[in-house]
């Protein structure tokens, strides 16, 4: 895929995240990794604005190609996890509404649903780290060790996948998850979990279908 179309491609899920009401008041960020780096929504500009020449192309040290192109504050995250997982080639951070009250509650997302599958088992949160650090960065990257999904503490959700639909559907599926397991605590339930063996079963038939590829 070309340049213009990844950034096209920024550009219209970042818009559908911001519709969805899964990014408020310009939170989180997308990026996706081309040859020689990753491209990345910028710093401060609202996503209705948001157009394609200024997603921020950054080199995977971190150099933006652009003299005085503002990143998003959490390149160092999307630049670790590109480093460390080479099968993932675009990145989804939200702060959706579900998923980060569970996050600010400290408490990650049992398999209690098939669709858990989707991130490939058990969705940890990890502890809290100041946003924009490198410890945050490290902290996400040991959240998603054999994971697509991760809930970072205080702070929201990260999401990767094989392409931008991939982490966009994960991204998705997690806040619909969160939602299912907030309202079984608020009911007082305790969800029926499944076990190790039927997990790994669901994950390898939805990579027979398709589900988790590109």
């Amino acid at each position: 895929m070309h340049d213009i179309a990844i950034r096209e491609e920024i550009v219209t899920l970042t818009q559908a995240l911001a519709l969805a009401g899964l990014v408020p008041n310009k939170s989180g960020n997308v990026s996706a990794r081309v040859e020689d780096g990753f491209l990345i929504t910028p710093a401060g500009v609202p996503y209705r604005d948001l157009t394609p020449v200024q997603i921020v192309a950054m080199s995977f040290a971190g150099e933006a190609r652009v003299a005085g192109a503002r990143p998003s504050s959490e390149w160092r995250m999307h630049a670790a996890i590109y480093a460390q997982r080479p099968d993932v080639e675009a990145i989804v951070h939200t702060h959706s509404p579900r998923a980060t009250a569970l996050a600010c509650a400290g408490r990650g997302i049992p398999p209690f649903h098939y669709m858990i599958a989707l991130a490939g088992g058990d969705i940890r949160c990890m502890p809290y780290c100041t946003f924009g650090t490198a410890e945050l960065a490290a902290s996400a990257v040991r959240g998603l060790d054999g994971r697509r999904a991760v809930l970072l503490g205080n702070h929201g959700v990260m999401a990767v996948g094989s392409s931008l639909r991939e982490a966009h559907s994960v991204a998705i599926e997690v806040e619909n998850l969160a939602g299912e397991y907030l309202a079984m605590l608020s009911a007082g339930l305790q969800p029926s979990l499944l076990d190790d063996a039927e997990l790994r079963k669901v994950i390898g038939l939805f990579s027979d279908y398709g589900r988790l590829k590109s």
